[in-house]
């Protein structure tokens, strides 16, 4: 078949000049092989090198690296974590309510969406662990370190966080309600204005490691500075019953 070959109905347009025409070079290897299928198969494994490893070893080189795999990450488990600075372990999206993780080494741990509700955590180490989206609702955090957190829209309700430290913690659009933050050191954390003034209500003691105050770690300022902050404030000062009865008794009643 020459250059000039009509490829009409094949899909593919006549070649411009100059060009080669890949619909004819294909059609004349297909009618190659159907002529003589024993040589065209001598030709391709004349390509292959005598060095070339067969489909054996290849499965044996495979395993052999999911084997590797398996015993680096066991070391990392032991050694806390790759380069010594996290864990292994991941429990993203995983129902572990009720677990104990009390004192363990949790740097960097992955508790993405996870359901960690009344598990204990005290004493541990969670530096930079993930709890995006995490539910730790009463959770015992006392004591542990929590300091570079990503914990944004965690629920903390009723958590215990009791002396743990939560510097540099990110904490934005996370429900803390009814949280014991007793001695809690939030220093550079970030929390919503309604969470810090929610817990600036009741916010007391310092952290026994920092020397911190949890107070001042959360930005509250003194009881009294903070009760008449704004008129408002239903904690703030409030206008007495006698104030209240002179100020009606200046105003024109049209009405009597």
């Amino acid at each position: 078949m020459d250059a000039n070959t009509d490829t009409r109905g094949t899909g593919v347009g006549a070649p411009k000049e100059g060009q080669p025409n890949f619909a004819a070079s294909a059609k004349l290897q297909m009618d190659a092989v159907r002529q003589d299928p024993e040589a065209t198969r001598k030709a391709g494994s004349d390509l292959i090198s005598e060095d070339t490893p067969s489909v054996g070893d290849r499965v044996k080189a495979a395993a052999q690296n999911v084997k590797e795999l398996g015993q680096l990450n066991k070391y990392e488990y032991a050694a806390g974590g790759e380069f010594g600075f996290g864990t292994a372990q991941q429990y993203g999206e995983a129902d572990i309510k009720g677990r104990d993780f009390s004192n363990q080494k949790l740097q960097r741990a992955n508790f993405t969406a996870a359901d960690c509700r009344d598990c204990n955590f005290s004493g541990a180490n969670l530096q930079a662990a993930y709890l995006i989206k995490t539910v730790v609702a009463r959770a015992d955090f006392e004591g542990a370190d929590l300091s570079d957190t990503l914990a944004d829209r965690a629920v903390f309700v009723e958590a215990k966080l009791r002396n743990a430290i939560l510097q540099r913690s990110v904490l934005t659009r996370s429900d803390l309600n009814q949280a014991d933050v007793y001695g809690a050191d939030f220093t550079n954390a970030l929390v919503d204005k309604s969470q810090q003034m929610a817990l600036c209500k009741y916010a007391d003691g310092v952290n026994p490691v920092t020397g911190v105050d949890t107070r001042k770690s959360l930005g509250c300022g003194s009881r009294r500075a903070f009760r008449a902050s704004v008129p408002s404030n239903p904690e703030g000062p409030q206008v007495s019953e006698q104030a209240k009865r002179d100020f009606r008794a200046t105003i024109n009643n049209q009405y009597e």
